[in-house]
């Protein structure tokens, strides 16, 4: 039988997909972007389908035999109007998909009483147009933590940035954070069983978002004194957390809004539904979610999903203006291709480092994400993963790296690096791409080009510098759902926040 999954490159998709293969299930992906998932140690186990739950004839290809299917999408981080887009999206998917016998979606708590938000009713709204129109069971999760994920890192940079924090009085408030582990448990028992309508899952502690906050502090080591202040707006707040965190205000908004209120899960049905399952504590989460930073082996970032916000890619080069440094290297293509996939996040960009924090302030000022991403591993690369400011657009080892920029610039920007075996060394290119948009364009491009005259160059050099020391043969590391079940032992990082 084979089992659709939607939102395959969101952070709870990749993991799931990742899982279901391991099983041996025969396993469907509807992806906008197929060459997203190269890379994946599970990419040729699975079949995709490209198209999007807004593509109707390719929603039709994607179900056509498939009896079961996960349905994990949202629109929060696609602008004012994601609430009518997530109506369309599950409406289009109802329609398509009558011949489901299970639909499994994760949605998320909604707490009783008038004042919910936009984004919450949009979720719940989600969930009741499934249940409507498919056989469906709809998990109900509060604040997933696990590493990677968003709650946990917002919780990570607030308490490892800022010793005092004045926060608004509705942190005391009591949420049920879960671990990411029980979820996918839970989304991979679902399908074991009939449809069972909505189900409220939950973490094994019921603590306070302020206890969140103290207890990741405990696991760190760190003493942090957080008051309760009278009033703060969850807008506000989460403008606040935007300039804190790495994380954008259209994530955050979502995130506050879920702990403005009271929000518990009644567990008595997944108790009784799901007796094998006994969700961890959430300071056990909070260290196995440490412990994978750690040992690099984090599956997914929230920032791995594409929002529905403009996108390209490099097709041809008319238009765009190109500036190219070439460098030999007395070391192998497959040595200097892991050199310039290393850098960004903690590394940085090698050289002129403050120049490129100040840049990626004046972007976070007019509205860009700045360098607060980072990267997912310090080392390996994936298609579609953030680098600090940038996308990886394409990875072909051992040959090539390319990056789209996701900064604020007048028109669109790629940095590329490629790999050239020569005589007995590699000839390290090392190329920015610019298609400008009109006059501001052209001036923004002859405006950095000084700077590019020696940031650049001296990267080129020090990427070559980097390839030499590299050793002969690489460490293959693969992060597969088995390697990661056993307790996590892993000494606390130091993180470089």
């Amino acid at each position: 039988m084979t089992v659709l999954v939607t939102g395959a490159t969101g952070y709870i998709g990749g993991r799931l997909t990742s899982r279901l293969v391991e099983r041996g299930l025969r396993v469907r992906l509807l992806v906008r972007d197929p060459r997203r998932l190269r890379g994946r140690w599970w990419e040729n186990d699975v079949e995709m389908v490209q198209g999007d739950l807004f593509d109707f004839a390719s929603l039709e290809r994607a179900l056509d035999g498939v009896r079961e299917a996960y349905y994990l999408v949202h629109s929060m981080a696609s602008g004012t109007d994601f609430d009518e887009r997530d109506r369309i999206a599950a409406k289009n998917f109802v329609r398509a998909g009558r011949a489901l016998r299970h639909c499994v979606y994760l949605g998320g708590l909604v707490p009783p009483g008038d004042g919910v938000s936009k984004h919450l009713r949009s979720r719940a709204e989600t969930g009741a147009i499934l249940r409507a129109g498919l056989p469906t069971t709809e998990f109900r999760a509060g604040p997933i933590v696990g590493s990677g994920s968003a709650s946990f890192e917002m919780v990570r940079y607030l308490t490892e940035r800022l010793p005092f924090m004045l926060a608004p009085r509705w942190i005391i408030n009591e949420v049920q954070p879960i671990a990411v582990r029980d979820v996918l448990t839970y989304l991979l028992a679902a399908r074991e069983r009939e449809p069972m309508g909505a189900v409220d899952i939950g973490g094994a502690d019921r603590l306070s978002f302020r206890d969140m906050l103290r207890q990741y502090g405990e696991v760190r080591g760190l003493r942090r004194v957080i008051m309760a202040a009278p009033v703060l707006a969850p807008s506000l707040a989460a403008l606040w957390v935007d300039k804190v965190t790495p994380i954008p205000r259209s994530v955050v908004e979502p995130l506050v809004e879920g702990i403005v209120h009271p929000v518990l899960a009644d567990t008595t049905r997944a108790r009784a539904l799901f007796p094998e399952i006994r969700p961890m504590g959430y300071r056990t989460a909070v260290e196995r979610a440490i412990a994978r930073m750690s040992e690099h082996a984090v599956e997914s970032r929230w920032s791995d999903a594409l929002g529905a916000g403009e996108s390209y890619e490099l097709l041809d080069r008319e238009g765009v203006l190109e500036e190219t440094r070439a460098q030999y290297v007395d070391a192998t293509p497959d040595q200097v291709f892991r050199a310039f996939c290393k850098l960004g996040g903690d590394r940085g960009w090698l050289v002129w480092n403050f120049l490129w924090r100040a840049r990626g302030f004046v972007d976070r000022l007019v509205g860009g994400p700045g360098l607060r991403r980072g990267r997912r591993d310090p080392e390996q690369l994936l298609p579609g993963e953030v680098v600090d400011f940038w996308r990886v657009e394409l990875v072909e080892p051992p040959r090539l790296l390319r990056l789209r920029a996701e900064m604020r610039v007048p028109g669109k920007a790629w940095l590329q690096f490629t790999a050239v075996p020569e005589g007995r060394g590699t000839r390290l290119l090392q190329t920015a791409l610019f298609a400008p948009r009109g006059l501001l364009g052209l001036l923004y491009w002859y405006a950095m080009y000084p700077a590019h005259l020696f940031i650049f160059g001296d990267m080129v050099r020090a990427i070559a510098r980097l390839a030499r020391s590299e050793p002969a043969t690489a460490l293959v590391r693969t992060v597969r759902p088995s390697a990661l079940d056993e307790p996590a032992t892993a000494p606390l990082p130091e993180f470089r926040l």
